[in-house]
Order: C-alpha cells, then structure tokens, then sequence
C-alpha cells in the first residue's frame, strides 16, 4: 500500500465519511458568506476601510476556506504524531509520510475551496469565476501551512484550535480595504489572496505580480506545512 494511502488517505476518508465535517463543510461557507459578510461590511466602514458588498461577499469565501482547512491541518498534525512515526519507523521514512500528508491537505483544501466557490456563486455570482476559484484556493493552501505550523508547536487541542482562530481573527480584520491604516498587521498570511479574491469579486482584473505574490504565499505556505508534517513524523529517539 503506498504512503498516501496510508498516511494521507486515511484522514481524508475519515474526514469526508464523517456525517458532522460534511455538515460543516456546507454550513460554515454558508454562514461566512451569508451572514458574515454583511458583518465585515460593517467592521469595515466603522474602520475606515471601502470594501464593497461584491467584494465582502468574495472574500468571506475564501475566509471559510481558510479557517477550515487551517483547522483540518491543525488536527491533522496534532492528532497524528504517534501514527505518523510509527509509519515513518517501518520503512516509509518521516519524508514520504510527510508528502502523504501534504497531498491529503491539498485534497481537502480543494474540497473545501468548492463547497466556499459554490456558496459564492449561488449567493451572488461571481465576475471573474476562475479568478475567483483560484484565489479561494489560495486561501485554504496558505492556511494548511498556518495550522500544520501551529499543529507542530503546539500540543494541546484546545491551546492549538484557539491559536488558529486567534491567527485566523487577526488575518480578517487587518486585510486589505478592512482598515485604511498600514503597519506589520496589514500583512497578515492571507493578504495576497485577499487582493485577488477582492479583485475578482468586484470585476476588476489583477496584474501579473498579484499573481506571482499570491503564487510565492502558497508555495511558502506549503513548504512550512511539509516541514511541520516532516517534524511530526520524524523520530525522537
């Protein structure tokens, strides 16, 4: 049986034959674009910011996106140590369980980013529907690395979990067009993607270093993650 199979697949179909994740996976881009976004409207104006109904409808898609996956990932390294470096141990090697595990958190990240585009389109529509998918996806990549980061510092379920939506509510009300002041918060892990998301939802096109920035945040994202699945697996003796 190959590493995937083993060490990715198995928390994949876990996670997806689960009757309470499948309800979440529907009921949180619901709630984060039906509801949330008339609240972020809100946040923003109070704060200065501009953003436009089109745009906290957009965004509010990839935020689902990325508190979910940030969370999955989180649970997927703190719940997995003792099986990943018993799998490590036999032969697989802390490497290849750890690429097991990045192709499962792509999968659900690919999932989860549908369930948020469909939400948005059925709710709203979309202007640029690939732009938008794109940047939805790059929401739910950057924060697998956020929450595997966090599942390889931090032990606890509890700590870690709060430690995710702490990062996840610093990220949101410190994007772009949320406030209309700068400083080292206006650069949260998800602001790439947010002017993406934001750009497309309102019509707009995005110039060539959008992408590459949004590009060079998943990619980023994506090796700390391989390197905290890489830590969780790797033997201690």
């Amino acid at each position: 049986m190959s590493a995937f199979a083993l060490a990715g697949g198995s928390f994949v179909r876990v996670h997806l034959r689960a009757r309470l994740t499948l309800v979440m996976l529907v009921l949180i881009p619901a709630f984060f674009v039906l509801i949330f976004a008339s609240v972020l409207g809100q946040f923003a104006k109070a704060l200065g910011g501009t953003m436009a109904g089109e745009a906290t409808s957009a965004i509010s898609a990839g935020w689902a996106a990325a508190f979910l996956c940030g969370a999955l990932a989180f649970f997927q390294v703190s719940s997995s140590r003792g099986a990943d470096r018993r799998l490590a141990a036999a032969g697989l090697g802390a490497l290849r369980v750890a690429l097991a595990r990045i192709a499962a958190a792509i999968v659900l990240g690919i999932v989860v980013s549908a369930v948020a585009f469909a939400t948005l389109w059925a709710r709203s529509g979309i202007a640029h529907p690939a732009h938008a998918a794109a940047a939805i996806l790059a929401f739910a990549l950057v924060y697998v690395g956020v929450g595997a980061l966090i599942g390889s510092l931090v032990a606890g379920p509890l700590e870690g979990s709060l430690l995710v939506v702490l990062v996840f509510a610093v990220d949101v009300f410190s994007g772009p067009s949320m406030t209309s002041s700068g400083g080292v918060l206006s650069y949260g892990p998800s602001r790439d993607a947010a002017t993406l998301l934001i750009a497309a939802g309102t019509g707009h096109g995005s110039p060539g270093g959008d992408w590459l920035a949004v590009a060079a945040s998943v990619l980023v994202a994506l090796a700390v993650a391989l390197g905290a699945f890489w830590l969780a697996a790797r033997s201690r003796a």
